[in-house]
């Protein structure tokens, strides 16, 4: 039997687990970049509207690499920058970044342009989420799972 002294989590618990991984508001807002505004830089996540800090991002970074949802390589467009790329565990995030975004748009005072992706989506479909991941995979697994 495994020792829960020695687990590295709070608890077993699925929905603390991955709140673990992307349960923070930074992590979810990297990987909601790369999703939908195809950022895959450092420069250009320290460009989104939040206004992230540039040791909040690093430190994000490393962690959403060091959990699989992420994985980082040399640029062979420019020598010094690395391109982050969303690993399948983290494509597979998509169905949960679109129901917190409908909820939002629910519930919260939503900036309608901001908001547009989201109905798209929806009006696209059961889908539409399917296709969007596919659409990932080409972008950051190159088709492959």
């Amino acid at each position: 039997m495994e020792n829960p002294e020695a687990s590295p989590h709070r608890s077993g618990c699925p929905i603390n687990l991955g709140l673990e991984v992307f349960g923070d508001k930074w992590s979810l807002l990297i990987v909601r970049d790369m999703m939908f505004a195809g950022k895959r830089h450092f420069r250009e996540f320290l460009a989104s509207d939040e206004g992230i800090s540039t040791n909040i991002l690093a430190d994000r970074l490393v962690k959403l690499v060091d959990a699989g949802v992420l994985t980082r390589a040399g640029d062979p467009a420019h020598k010094l920058k690395a391109i982050y790329s969303l690993t399948e565990m983290g494509i597979e995030l998509l169905p949960i970044v679109a129901e917190i975004s409908r909820w939002s748009r629910k519930y919260q005072p939503v900036d309608p342009q901001m908001a547009a992706t989201g109905e798209a989506r929806d009006r696209g479909g059961p889908g539409a989420v399917a296709a969007q991941m596919e659409a990932l995979r080409r972008i950051h697994l190159n088709g492959e799972i």
